[in-house]
């Protein structure tokens, strides 16, 4: 027995798109059943953010990282219900 209304996944922003995209919301819920419709949920929310997280093949980019509950995963990774999503840019130092 499934839930009469599908629940969101929660999904947490990098402070860098704090400056990309200004008005962005750094936590939000949306609807997604696999990163990939994340990402084009935060596009239509947000022009030019599918950029700043996917390349062209599309992958999500080098210096980003996706986490789903602790893991890191891909733009095929499934969501369910309830996810926790962190979308981080990588750190890097010498």
């Amino acid at each position: 027995m499934g839930d009469a209304f599908p629940r969101p996944v929660c999904v947490r922003l990098p402070a860098l798109f704090d400056a990309l995209f200004p008005g962005v919301e750094r936590r939000l819920e949306l609807e997604a059943a696999t990163v990939a419709e994340l990402v084009d949920a935060l596009e239509a929310r947000w022009p030019g953010m599918r950029d700043r997280i996917c390349d062209s093949r599309p992958q999500i980019r080098k210096h980003i990282n996706v986490f789903v509950d602790g893991r890191r995963v891909r733009l095929d990774a499934a969501l369910l219900p309830g996810a926790d999503v962190f979308i981080l840019t990588a750190i890097s130092g010498g």
